[in-house]
């Protein structure tokens, strides 16, 4: 257990980020990735609590209550206790946290702080095509199918690399006759007819669960690995988590938030089995919270938030932080989390790593609004 100075990762230098690299994947590859969207701004001063910080106590009052007396990670944060197989990930060392981290955004926007973080441009409507688009053309043609678990496609998929959307229904299955019946009529359409094909694949791959009966966050998380597995699975998922906006009463809210969090990532790994071991799992949020309580129990928007790593291929059981202090002089306009990295670097590294491409390289392509510099070490070599 460690805690990192992003100084110290960025004078390891970007060529210890993995190896070897290249500016494009060279061949096919089955490692995967997932981005999980926490849309409404998930408050990362609660979700790894810097219990440590002689401020945090006085400033989060009730919020603080069921936080104060968790064991310390590197001796100053304290994991949500509903988070407990996030918490068994960090042990496994399959897991690792990057804290007070903020996209190039500034202003507390949601819809504009989501267009930054899912285009990597510096500014709201900047670009039309997403960061996780762009990674898939940098991928094999083989090795890059997008999907989105998601009603319509995300921002951040968005782009000339064609992608798939996946979204469970309440109605009842067709039948196959009728399946078969639709599928002939478009069989000599030369433009709805692979449309058909590739949502006739998609269905498949999601196999039992897609029955439209799925409940809890767990049987999500076995969607999420269905659509993942096998040869033609998906190799780089959006997942869209929503009702992270706790202005009021966020102590009860933001434990049903985290529980249904823990018990999706836990349920994804567990199903991926060994596939895991070839996983990146990305969790961030548009921006954070601030840092004192509300009068109503909640907290508002802010600007510094939580990044989390996690899978096989992630080099966790650390927390990667220059942490900034919550004092009133500490704090970014007097009242949030000052941002001390980049999440454009955190995302953006990881995903160099994870998928073998040169840093220097990918980093301007997936995130060239903020163009930042690699941090080594995040991904194993």
């Amino acid at each position: 257990m460690l805690l990192l100075d992003r100084r110290q990762m960025l004078a390891a230098g970007a060529a210890a980020l993995v190896a070897p690299q290249v500016a494009y994947a060279s061949a096919e590859t089955n490692r995967r990735l997932v981005f999980v969207i926490q849309r409404g701004a998930a408050d990362g001063l609660a979700t790894l609590a810097p219990t440590g910080d002689p401020a945090y106590a006085a400033l989060r009052g009730d919020l603080a209550r069921d936080l104060m007396d968790l064991p310390k990670l590197s001796g100053m944060f304290a994991l949500h206790p509903a988070l407990k197989q996030l918490g068994a990930m960090y042990g496994a060392k399959q897991a690792l946290f990057a804290h007070a981290v903020a996209s190039p955004y500034r202003e507390r926007s949601h819809f504009d702080a989501q267009n930054v973080l899912e285009t990597g441009a510096a500014l709201p409507y900047e670009r039309q095509d997403g960061w996780m688009n762009r990674l898939l053309g940098m991928l094999p043609g083989g090795s890059g199918r997008g999907l989105a678990i998601a009603a319509t496609i995300p921002t951040a998929l968005r782009g000339p690399v064609q992608v798939s959307s996946y979204a469970p229904t309440a109605l009842p299955d067709a039948s196959d006759d009728l399946l078969a019946r639709v599928g002939s009529m478009y069989a000599g359409d030369a433009q709805l007819h692979p449309l058909w094909e590739e949502a006739m694949q998609t269905r498949a791959m999601a196999g039992d669960l897609a029955s439209g009966n799925i409940k809890g966050a767990a049987a999500n998380g076995k969607l999420i690995s269905s659509l993942l597995k096998g040869e033609s699975g998906a190799r780089v998922v959006m997942v869209e988590t929503n009702g992270w906006d706790t202005h009021a009463g966020q102590r009860a809210r933001l434990n049903i938030q985290l529980g249904g969090l823990d018990a999706m990532l836990a349920a994804l790994r567990d199903d991926l089995g060994p596939v895991w071991g070839d996983t990146l799992v990305v969790v961030a949020t548009e921006f954070g919270r601030t840092a004192a309580v509300n009068g109503t129990g909640g907290t508002d928007h802010g600007t510094a938030s939580l990044a989390m790593l996690l899978g096989g291929t992630v080099a966790g059981g650390r927390i990667l932080s220059d942490w900034p202090g919550l004092s009133q002089s500490q704090l970014y306009e007097n009242r949030d989390l000052k941002p001390t990295m980049g999440l454009d670097a955190v995302i953006g590294s990881a995903v160099a790593g994870h998928f073998r491409l040169d840093p220097a390289m990918a980093l301007p392509r997936l995130f060239p609004g903020e163009r930042p510099a690699a941090l080594s070490g995040l991904i194993r070599g």
